[in-house]
């Protein structure tokens, strides 16, 4: 018991050091970037003004929100930046739990993880917000000055950042799922219509109300599900494959093992 309670507390200061090493490093990349805040997030800020009216402009209703803003879009850029080390601390933790398949496919997937996270950001600024702030700017009646603040956009942008993250990490989830032996690859292609419906729903509920912030989160999570089904059914394959190429050994051959077996065992006792 007292070895169980040991093990425990020394897991606890392990996490507790990588923990404070995490925010360490998003602190040394925090303070160069906080110089560079304005900077920031007039890049964040983008693909809004590029699409407000002339003369349109973004305000401030707070009164520190003009500091304090960009801070937290210099504090996210950090983030973003040591998220690499942040899950290597992650799996440094807890790879020494692991067996050596576990470890050969966990290392990968991380990989893949942070790729693809930059990857649905990336989707969402470059073809998402241009897309929707362009169909807002359209649609908003005339007469009417379209502005926002700085602090509801930042919360908006974030947001979308995290939903469209995480939308697309399915292929890893559909690979993690298939590999654990949670669901198969049949299964997985029977779910079809209802992942597609609630493709949909999710865009319903993360996206503003308009079709087209509901398609263009809608039809990539589709999409990527059905790259998750692919890539699962190839990483599966082999190892099925192995597995069925494995015979188990008929009786003349394991009466030979026994015979050869207790001719050695003779030998040596003479």
């Amino acid at each position: 018991m007292a070895e169980e309670q040991e093990t425990f507390l020394s897991h606890l200061v392990e996490l507790r050091d990588r923990l404070i090493r995490v925010l360490i490093s998003v602190g040394v990349v925090f303070v160069p970037l906080a110089f560079y805040a304005r900077e920031l997030y007039s890049v964040l800020a983008a693909p809004l003004l590029a699409t407000l009216p002339a003369g349109g402009q973004m305000i401030a209703t707070d009164v520190v929100g003009v500091f304090l803003v960009p801070m937290k879009v210099a504090l996210m850029v950090s983030f973003l930046i040591v998220l690499p080390y942040v899950l290597y601390q992650l799996w440094a933790f807890v790879a020494p739990g692991l067996y050596s398949h576990e470890k050969k496919l966990a290392m990968p997937l991380l990989a893949a993880s942070v790729l693809l996270f930059f990857i649905g950001m990336a989707f969402a600024y470059f073809a998402f917000f241009p897309m929707v702030f362009g169909f807002m700017a359209q649609f908003a009646p005339e007469g009417v000055a379209w502005m926002t603040d700085i602090e509801k956009y930042f919360s908006f942008v974030l947001t979308m950042f995290l939903a469209f993250g995480v939308t697309f990490e399915v292929p890893v989830i559909v690979i993690v799922l298939v590999k654990v032996g949670i669901v198969n690859v049949v299964k997985l292609r029977e779910w079809r219509p209802y992942v597609i419906v609630g493709a949909f729903v999710v865009g319903a509920v993360f996206t503003p109300p308009d079709v087209i912030s509901q398609f263009m989160m809608a039809v990539p999570l589709w999409l990527l599900y059905e790259l998750g089904i692919v890539l699962a059914n190839l990483i599966v394959r082999p190892a099925a494959a192995s597995e069925s190429d494995y015979r188990p050994p008929s009786e003349e051959e394991m009466d030979r093992e026994l015979d050869r077996a207790e001719q050695q065992s003779r030998d040596q006792n003479s």
